[in-house]
């Protein structure tokens, strides 16, 4: 008798399906295994292809049969996939009879093998046109004023320094080394103390206040600095406490002659003056175009969220979810703080989470659609390209890198999806109506910042006040 599968149910994009596995089958395909082991053991007291059947049962049965089952379960989602023409959300779950004893009857081949199958399909998505998307795109005028900035700031950085003598005092434009060991608190922190470290006196480069209490210090000379982090310091232990610093000067430097020219330019690897410049515009043009792009792509991703409504696989949405909130959790936990802290409960999160992991599924689905209808591809190129690019990131283990993403096929995929979703969000941009509006490199950072703002303000404001 072959195998039975009825629908039993079909609700939005949940299917179910109740499979009846035939006994007879089942130990026809055990024998058939048994017969193969038959022809090739070598047991101890038989000849080799002479090992009865009925021996190899009682010492192989029950693990041939549990590969058995799950080979014909396997085989039966197959068939309903094919048969039902099915796209699948993840992977099918098996629900079988919770009586033991009819369980066991199966497993001794003595009873028909009976099971639920639920699945949860991808929904269909009509891709349409994109005559409806509009999208501004900003494109940031770069002045000659800005390379020659660029070009001087770059030039300061490389600027030659000779060693005073004799007796001196470090000066505003000097170049110090000094040795420090920084307190807060009383207490020594980490990453406050140095040595041997060179700094140029106005350069900006401490905390506000440090630099200029070093002006007048002589060689050799110890001096105790306070100051206090700024409010915006990047380390949060740090951030708004008073510290002093017990420096000592080593050694002063006064600054030497500027020379922007092609000598200037040779020194640093580049042909010439010209050829520095064309790298800084190049460098800037593309630095605007990536910021630039961070706007329109979200308002292209906004445009698309709001064109397409269909249903949403609760799997994927609740897999987006559980990894968003255990980012969520972690970074919580690394700065110390609590939800109490930042003036929200979990439920509330909870919920701000659960809307952002819908907006990733859907638009996740539609962009799939949306490539694959339109034919595009990634090519292994391309990913190699990606992949190397990451693996700088990691100086030494280049090649260890490598290796473990080449050899796992669920990371490299990490790797092609986002270049995928990339040339999708192009291919949209390419069938929208694109208006381009010049502005300044200043206003372009303003417009982005207040966007993203915006977007943030308005998600917020989404959830409602019962969120």
């Amino acid at each position: 008798m072959p195998m039975q599968v009825t629908e039993t149910r079909s609700e939005g994009l949940k299917r179910e399906y109740k499979v009846v596995l035939p006994a007879g089958d089942l130990a026809s395909r055990v024998e058939n295994q048994l017969n193969e082991i038959r022809a090739k053991a070598q047991i101890k007291g038989f000849r080799p292809g002479k090992v009865p059947v009925a021996h190899l049962r009682r010492l192989y049965g029950r693990s041939i049969m549990a590969e058995v089952m799950q080979e014909a379960v396997n085989d039966a989602n197959r068939k309903i996939v094919e048969d039902n023409a099915l796209r699948l959300a993840g992977a099918p779950r098996i629900d079988l009879a919770k009586d033991e004893a009819e369980l066991e009857k199966a497993f001794a081949a003595k009873a028909d093998l009976s099971y639920v199958v639920a699945l949860e399909v991808l929904p269909k998505i009509e891709v349409g046109s994109f005559d409806d998307v509009q999208v501004e795109r900003l494109v940031a005028d770069i002045p000659d004023s800005e390379i020659d900035d660029n070009v001087k700031k770059l030039a300061e950085r490389n600027r030659p320094f000779t060693a005073k003598d004799g007796e001196v005092v470090a000066e505003t434009g000097d170049k110090v080394t000094i040795d420090f060991v920084g307190k807060v608190g009383g207490e020594v922190f980490q990453g406050g103390s140095a040595e041997d470290v060179d700094l140029v006196l106005g350069s900006g480069s401490f905390i506000p206040g440090f630099e200029e209490q070093l002006v007048g210090l002589k060689p050799g000379e110890e001096r105790t600095i306070n100051v206090t982090f700024p409010e915006t310091y990047g380390e949060a232990s740090l951030a708004g406490k008073p510290a002093e610093f017990a420096v000592t000067l080593k050694a002063v430097a006064a600054p030497g002659e500027l020379a922007i020219d092609d000598d200037f330019a040779k020194g640093i690897g580049f042909e010439s003056l010209e050829k520095l410049r064309e790298m800084l515009r190049a460098s800037l043009d593309r630095e605007a175009s990536l910021l630039s792009r961070r706007k329109w792509k979200r308002e292209l991703l906004d445009a698309l969220d709001k064109k397409y409504t269909f249903d949403l696989p609760e799997e994927l949405v609740t897999r987006e979810f559980d990894a968003i909130w255990r980012q969520a959790e972690a970074e919580l936990k690394a700065s110390g703080r609590t939800l109490d802290d930042e003036g929200t409960t979990e439920e509330q999160e909870r919920a701000t989470y659960r809307k952002i992991a819908e907006r990733r599924v859907r638009l996740g689905l539609a962009l799939a659609e949306i490539g694959d209808s339109a034919g595009v591809k990634v090519s292994d190129e391309e990913v190699a390209q990606a992949l190397y690019e990451r693996a700088r990131q990691y100086p030494g283990m280049e090649k260890q890198f490598v290796d473990f993403y080449r050899g796992n096929p669920e990371r490299l995929a990490e790797i092609r999806g986002p270049l995928f979703e990339e040339k999708v969000i192009d291919y949209v941009l390419g069938q929208s109506k694109v208006a381009d509006r010049h502005v300044s490199k200043d206003e372009l950072v303003k417009l982005v910042e207040e966007a993203e703002k915006a977007a943030e303000e308005e998600a917020q404001k989404s959830l409602g006040p019962a969120a």
